[in-house]
This record gives structure tokens, sequence and C-alpha cells, in this order.
């Protein structure tokens, strides 16, 4: 196979996973509490994961942040060094895990909860039958497609997954909040889109 074909091949696997994500209620019950916790009560998106699936994490909260949901990212090995002191009151937690038996981030989760035991956790996992996938107060799942890596290892279909299922998230939250071009300027001044979104 040339390296066309392995692109169509590859092109045709992660299409074909994307438009096979379970369209669940879930996904309403997340947004409803996005803007709830974090536009209503005036807490914030804290966000999680390890390796690959913490860059994904990552982008989802710079993504939140720059579309009026004050979020940040959370490292899970940090977190235990002092950082989850950055947990406050009415914030919400968004976990990724592909495996769902992440051990920082399954360690995460008990220290979170002995800080807020009320504290609330949206998962991202290719696994809904996991250990954190239980623990989650809701759960968005993947459908586990088959990563595209020829070893069947390397996350590739996966943090598509987690990226399109941010993606879902931020939109719907913005739609549910009103979120206005306006709003948008104020917090883009610079490049691009801050000419843009001023025009």
């Amino acid at each position: 196979m040339d390296v066309k074909q392995s692109m169509q091949h590859i092109l045709d696997a992660e299409s074909e996973a994307v438009k096979s994500i379970p369209i669940t209620d879930e996904y309403e019950k997340a947004v409803a509490l996005i803007v709830e916790q974090v536009h209503n009560k005036g807490g914030k998106l804290v966000t999680s994961g390890m390796g690959k699936a913490g860059q994904i994490a990552m982008n989802i909260a710079t993504t939140f942040a720059s579309t009026g949901i004050p979020a940040v990212f959370l490292h899970p090995s940090e977190a235990q060094h002092g950082d989850l002191g950055i947990l406050q009151k009415n914030d919400i937690m968004l976990l990724l895990s592909n495996s769902g038996k992440t051990n920082e981030i399954i360690e995460l989760t008990t220290l979170a909860r002995n800080l807020y035991p009320e504290l609330k956790f949206i998962v991202i996992t290719g696994n809904n039958k996991s250990e954190l996938a239980h623990q989650a107060d809701i759960c968005l799942w993947t459908g586990n497609p088959q990563e595209v890596c020829p070893l069947g290892l390397t996350p590739t279909t996966s943090t598509t997954m987690m990226t399109v299922i941010g993606d879902v998230l931020v939109v719907n939250t913005m739609t549910a909040t009103g979120f206005s071009r306006q709003e948008y300027a104020l917090r883009h001044h610079g490049g691009y889109l801050g000419i843009k979104s001023r025009k």
C-alpha cells in the first residue's frame, strides 16, 4: 500500500469512526451541567488527561476558555504535588482516558472528591465499562473504534474521537449560553481571528 492509498484508508477509517460516535442524552446533560456550574454559578471547567489524551484535554480547555467558559488544564501527576489546589467550589471536571483505566486519572478522581465531595465528573472514554466510566456523573463514550496505527497501539483514531466530542461540547455550550461575536472579540485581541471577530 503506497502513501496515497494509506491516506485514503486512514481518512475513511477515521471518518467512519466519527460518524459512529454514539449520540446519546448524555451530551445534553453534559452541556447543561457545564452551563449550570460554570456559566450560572461562576465555577470553572477543569480538564485532565494523561499523555496524548492530556494534550487533547488541554486543547479542549483553551477552546472553552476562548468561548466564554473559564477552563484550565490540570496535569494529573502535578495534581498530586499541590496543583490540585486549583479546584474550587462549583468547578466541574472533564476527564479523558481512552482505556478508562489510566492510573493517574483514577487517582485524581479520588483526590479531587476528597477535597470537594460534591464535585461532578464528565468523562470521555473508549471504555464505558471501566472504573473511570463508573465513577463518572456523565460518561461520553467514543464507541471505542480501532486505532489506525498499524500496531493498533498509538493514540490516533481515539484522540480524533476525543477532539470531536470536545467540539460538540464547546459548540453546544456556546449556543446554550448565547455567546456572541462581540464577546468573542473581547477574548481575541490579537491575530487574524481577533481582527475578523471585530469586523
